[in-house]
């Protein structure tokens, strides 16, 4: 009988047989990859272009218009006020998911229990966390999505994230009637409670402020006052929420009591560099190099000051999540130090007196409020969970590591140190996921030469799983912006692994239908016959998973070189970090 070729047979020797079709293809990919990363260069711009860090946000006015500039004076008068008033910021519990959302426990921090009525506070604590809990039917939904398409399910949870977060800031904002506050011009205008959150929407805090008519000279108080001052980590390890420390307006005035405003803008973007390494599932490990670089960069440009800053956890809540962050105190510096006028930005130099009382006082203060139980009254905590404790070398054995099913793909994707040459990593890119999508055309009339049943199966197990990770890369790499390009990086990266699934439903299908052809017929090998009979079945699919682990790294470098754009975050020489 004469042979009869399949669909995929055709179109391979129609284009002269597997080896010419081969160099056709790789040459079409990479002739397509050049057209696309110019296209991409002329659409984007220099939005992404490697360079210096933007200014941060609030460190200066900003001069670009002219015409506004007075507005701009405003604001920032506006916000040096602000963080002249500020007396306490009250960190929510959870990391607002709708297993454990966002809440605040009943019991007022000491800190302001001198500004609030402690009965009025507690209907104000019931009221935030009714607001902050989920509905059933949000959590159900994306409990299903995480089983059909778990891109979809990320999406679902920071959309309910966000909308969650709108709702509480309008409620204190305007709903809220601020009778916890004690100062009577609070209450009539509506100030003196904010309510903000990171930008992964996983860490909020409540910032309480002087309404003016209080008329007490010891509030607020100052930093050294305030020690030790715990800030809490955004994010959890994972790759879609790395851990940073948020900064803002607010941290920044405060701590230039102490710390040069551009010295802790270097500090912060070291750290959140060093954090964003740290990946969740391998806190033992990880948390290593964080505390190496505390050691041997941070404290000792922070000792200068009279600061000390030490890796600790806090908040464990009844669910067993802890909360990672910085403790900051006072240590015995130098006798003269120098502080500056977050206002004006002039540093003014004054002698202090540092003895050896200061050191020993902080470190009573640091172990009453690590020791201290956090709503122990509400009996929602266990109480060995509710302390805190500093994390240390000898400390990080103790540290329970929590893994879920998910956790072996963290191997794949993660988060790395920038490569740079990032439109040569772009190119590539490009060119595999041009590459990517061919395989999967080609997997899919393979599968077509089977039965119409495969097809269905490879597209639909996962649903389209298979060819979502083509527009969800293209999107990313024509996206404005390193902030937001980065962003959809990740969920192209989320789509590109979600789709290994269909790519081993189709795996199964070309070995079921080879074992069921080889026990009938005894085989023939034919070099390059890409006929379903031979041995040849598994190359596509095979193929399609390499491709896809190759983009994976390709993608980690990517959005590593989007998000840290000065290398020399990473440098190990100390004078070297500073200087940049």
């Amino acid at each position: 009988m004469p042979h009869c070729y399949t669909a995929l047979e055709e179109l391979i020797y129609t284009f002269g047989g597997p080896w010419l079709f081969g160099f056709l293809l790789v040459g079409l990919l990479v002739l397509l990859a050049l057209v696309l990363s110019v296209a991409r260069m002329k659409f984007v711009g220099v939005d992404e272009l490697p360079g210096p860090a933007p200014t941060q946000h609030g460190s200066q006015i900003d001069h670009s218009f002219p015409f506004l500039e007075s507005l701009n004076e405003v604001l920032e008068t506006n916000r040096n006020e602000e963080s002249q008033s500020h007396v306490h910021r009250m960190y929510f519990m959870g990391p607002n998911t709708f297993s454990e959302p966002w809440h605040l426990p009943h019991t007022p921090p000491e800190q302001i229990k001198e500004i609030v009525y402690e009965g009025e506070f507690n209907r104000f604590v019931d009221e935030i966390n009714a607001i902050a809990t989920y509905h059933w039917w949000e959590g159900s939904l994306y409990s299903i999505l995480c089983i059909l398409a778990y891109p979809l399910a990320w999406s679902w949870l920071q959309w309910r994230r966000r909308i969650k977060l709108q709702r509480l800031r309008e409620f204190v904002r305007s709903e809220y009637d601020h009778a916890c506050l004690r100062s009577c011009r609070s209450r009539a205008l509506y100030e003196g409670i904010k309510v903000a959150a990171t930008s992964d929407l996983m860490l909020a805090y409540v910032d309480f402020f002087l309404g003016g008519d209080e008329k007490r000279t010891d509030l607020p108080p100052r930093l050294h006052q305030r020690f030790p001052m715990a800030l809490l980590f955004g994010g959890d390890g994972s790759y879609m929420a790395p851990l940073s420390l948020h900064n803002d307006n607010i941290l920044t005035s405060l701590m230039s009591q102490s710390v040069p405003p551009t010295t802790w803008y270097r500090f912060v973007s070291g750290l959140n560099a060093q954090l964003r390494l740290v990946r969740q599932g391998r806190f033992r490990v990880m948390f290593r190099p964080v505390i190496r670089w505390l050691e041997t960069h941070a404290n000792p440009a922070l000792r200068i000051c009279g600061l000390r800053v030490d890796l600790a956890w806090f908040q464990a809540t009844a669910c067993g999540y802890c909360q990672y962050g910085l403790l900051v105190y006072a240590v015995e510096g130098e006798p003269e130090r120098t502080s500056f006028d977050g206002g004006a930005g002039a540093a003014r130099t004054e002698q202090q007196s540092w003895d050896g009382s200061t050191f020993k006082e902080n470190h009573q203060r640091t172990e009453t409020f690590l020791t201290q139980d956090q709503g122990s009254s509400e009996n929602l905590f266990r109480r060995k969970k509710t302390y805190g404790g500093i994390i240390d070398v000898n400390s990080l054995k103790m540290l329970e590591e929590r893994r879920n099913i998910f956790y072996p793909l963290s191997f794949i994707i993660h988060n790395t140190k920038p490569v740079g040459h990032q439109d040569l990593v772009g190119l590539v890119i490009s060119m595999l996921l041009l590459g990517d999508f061919s395989l999967v055309l080609l997997t899919l009339l393979q599968l077509y030469s089977i039965s119409l049943a495969d097809v269905f199966l490879a597209l639909f197990i996962l649903p389209l799983g298979i060819l979502l990770p083509f527009p969800a890369g293209i999107n990313a790499l024509f996206s404005h912006g390193p902030r937001r390009s980065a962003g959809l990086a990740r969920v192209y990266a989320l789509w590109n692994i979600t789709s290994l699934v269909n790519v081993v439903v189709a795996f199964i299908c070309g070995y079921v239908h080879y074992h069921r052809q080889s026990s009938r017929k005894p085989s023939s090998f034919q070099p390059w016959n890409f006929s379903m009979d031979e041995s040849e079945w598994w190359i596509f699919p095979v193929g399609l998973v390499l491709c896809k682990c190759i983009q994976s790294r390709l993608i980690n470098w990517h959005v590593a070189n989007l998000e840290i754009q000065d290398r020399s975050l990473y440098s190990t020489n100390f004078a070297l970090f500073w200087q940049s």
